[in-house]
């Protein structure tokens, strides 16, 4: 299986070829990044902007299908794979309101099979929002069968979201936005993203914003619940816009509000981080100041890198098998199912 994953960071597209000897062992046996062009970040930045069913929106669904296409050929070619079974893709978010039965992610499934004449998955969110849940995060089925030896898997990518065990039930939401924030004030003073926190840890924190940020409606929804680009655009941008500060000083609060939400939310036990936010040792640091009763892992490169895509390729798999890779549990669907179109015999 490959699996292939963008995430709202816009960090780039992960790509993995995994060999599975069941579903929970796994090898993972190539991983590379392809960073985005300047050009597909700016296209890719304004893309929620188009409403609903707008014909631009369908036109760069299929430019990104086909621009995901040809990176798995890239990527097999480049190192030298010769089988491939199925790609597994979870395309590139750009609306999610499961409260109003919607969510969209680009990339279309089937520009990438017409490309790579490999049979392809995609679409995995939408059929859970048609069965009343929220869509996400999808991520805990791989929590649960690949990593159950921790009490939390964290994510710290363009948001953070939490899954664990709930007396024997997973549980899994997410928590707030992270990279998302953070790289688009880092682009702001010239960076792709806050290396280590070397520009948040300039600044200061402003405490009456912090605040406003803590108590925004969303932290007081209870689970489950999801967040997209909609939630920045329309809550988090206008207020952080508001207090005038400079960027640090934005990103320094940031990172308070980021760790005060994660350090709240886990209360004990062993955290396996992953996700872009596994590299920020400033943030890392304040949640683990700020919650001395977690013990956080922080996992090799390969797999923080990787861990998304790893799974994604999973529930492809699973997806195949006609198994379940939707959990009612966590999404709040009327039940478990399995989810994905599939494109290709």
């Amino acid at each position: 299986m490959i699996g292939l994953m963008s995430g709202t960071s816009l960090d780039g597209v992960d790509l993995v070829y995994t060999q599975w000897n069941g579903v929970g062992d796994v090898t993972l046996l190539k991983g590379e990044t392809f960073p985005y062009s300047g050009e597909w970040i700016r296209e890719l930045s304004t893309v929620s902007d188009y409403p609903r069913g707008d014909k631009q929106l369908h036109d760069i669904d299929v430019r990104l299908g086909q621009y995901y296409g040809h990176l798995v050929s890239e990527f097999i070619s480049k190192h030298h794979i010769n089988k491939v079974d199925a790609i597994a893709s979870h395309g590139h978010t750009v609306h999610h309101q499961p409260e109003i039965g919607y969510t969209l992610q680009i990339g279309s499934g089937k520009e990438i099979f017409n490309l790579t004449r490999i049979k392809t998955v995609y679409n995995f969110r939408a059929q859970d929002v048609f069965l009343g849940g929220q869509g996400a995060p999808l991520v805990p089925v791989g929590d649960h069968l690949l990593f159950s030896a921790y009490d939390y898997c964290l994510n710290l990518g363009g948001f953070s979201n939490v899954s664990y065990d709930h007396n024997g039930v997973r549980k899994a939401f997410d928590i707030c936005p992270v990279n998302t924030v953070l790289n688009f004030y880092a682009r702001h003073l010239g960076y792709e993203y806050d290396k280590g926190g070397v520009l948040s840890r300039q600044g200061h924190v402003c405490s009456p914003l912090l605040s406003a940020l803590n108590h925004l409606p969303f932290y007081k929804q209870t689970i489950p619940k999801s967040l997209g680009v909609e939630f920045l655009n329309q809550e988090v941008y206008p207020l952080m816009k508001s207090y005038g500060l400079s960027e640090v000083d934005l990103m320094r609060t940031f990172v308070e509000h980021i760790a005060n939400q994660i350090s709240n939310t886990l209360k004990k036990g062993k955290v396996l981080v992953t996700g872009g936010g596994a590299y920020h040792d400033f943030l890392i640091g304040r949640i683990k100041e700020l919650n001395p009763d977690l013990e956080i892992f922080i996992p090799s490169d390969e797999l923080i890198e990787y861990k998304e895509a790893l799974i994604f390729a999973l529930l492809g798999k699973l997806r195949l098998a006609n198994e379940v890779n939707c959990l009612a549990s966590v999404t709040g669907a009327r039940k478990d199912h399995s989810s994905g179109e599939v494109c290709g015999s």
